[in-house]
């Protein structure tokens, strides 16, 4: 019996290789879910756990946190990062007027800030250049 529970305990991690040398982990639904389970049956510590599985201990806690708040829906997948919201407008073919205006409104304000600190922007994408006012013919 206890030669299957350990078993059934094992947690296979995903390691991504990311840059040179670095690696990140990610952690699947049903991971997460089996280190709070055996943190409240099993009534484990946050921080033997984190030892146990090479986690960090707020990671832990987080989830446990979360857990505790939303349930198993607190590990659906979902995007971390936010992005550059306009950055689909420009490839989306089928955007509302409002998403249009709304774009064209921020590179309006943007541009003014710039030019409020005293540069402008010469180029598009990668050969985007940032020259001052001083430097820049404006006529």
């Amino acid at each position: 019996m206890y030669l299957l529970f350990c078993f059934c305990v094992k947690i296979i991690m995903e390691v991504i290789k990311l840059k040179k040398g670095q690696t990140k982990r990610i952690w699947t639904k049903e991971q997460k879910l089996a280190i709070i389970k055996r943190y409240y049956e099993e009534h484990i510590s946050a921080g033997s756990l984190a030892k146990e599985y090479d986690a960090d201990k707020g990671m832990i806690c987080r989830w446990i946190r979360n857990y505790n708040q939303y349930g198993e829906a607190a590990f659906n997948l979902k995007s971390h990062r936010k992005g550059n919201p306009f950055s689909a407008l420009h490839t989306s073919e089928s955007f509302t007027e409002n998403d249009r205006l709304r774009l064209q409104l921020t590179k309006l304000e943007i541009e003014n800030e710039r030019l409020k600190k005293g540069y402008i922007v010469k180029g598009v994408g990668v050969n985007k250049a940032f020259v001052t006012l001083k430097d820049a013919n404006t006529k």
